[in-house]
């Protein structure tokens, strides 16, 4: 028998709809605050609906698109649970919506770790930095003419996205050498 879309999950439930072993339910727990079963006597785990949907998007951010924790612990800080439930479903208009609301709201100015930049070969991101091809900067590059073809402002954002990533897998690489 079949539960109900909105019943509770048990932890083996939701390990197995999400083919992962249970510690690392549990561990996830402790890393995302985001993550908060409802627990009964003795600690047994129920999980809402809204927190299975969380722990889909946390789990394909981290297997299937390759990002870190820490990554996702970014990502969940700066557009919140429901975008990265919506990135798990699929639901694009949702991303959509949700990326443009974060950056219409004016940041914050913040201060960092200043060691933080000063790590040698770290790539630092751009500062309209966007999620896949979702929702761009609002800052008007012109377009660069290479040649005998152009580079639409689009096409210059992308590419300024995988530059960083390479950069980013570079300095992974130097650090297990």
């Amino acid at each position: 028998m079949d539960k109900s879309p909105d019943a509770f999950r048990t932890i083996s439930e939701v390990a197995d709809d999400l083919d992962l072993p249970q510690h690392v339910l549990r561990f996830w727990e402790t890393r995302f605050p985001q993550i908060k079963p409802m627990k009964r006597g003795g600690g047994r785990r129920y999980y809402r609906p809204e927190d299975v949907d969380l722990l889909k998007g946390i789990r394909h951010l981290l297997y299937d698109h390759g990002y870190t924790i820490k990554g996702v612990q970014k990502l969940l800080k700066m557009n919140g649970n429901k975008f990265v439930a919506a990135i798990a479903s699929g639901d694009l208009a949702t991303v959509e919506a949700l990326a443009a609301a974060n950056i219409e709201e004016p940041a914050q100015p913040k201060l960092g770790n200043p060691d933080e930049d000063q790590i040698v070969g770290r790539a630092k991101a751009p500062a309209s930095r966007r999620f896949f091809s979702f929702v761009g900067g609002n800052d008007e590059a012109p377009e660069i003419s290479v040649g005998k073809t152009s580079v639409g402002k689009e096409d210059r954002a992308l590419l300024q996205e995988a530059l960083y990533d390479l950069l980013e897998c570079k300095r992974l690489l130097d650090q297990v050498r």
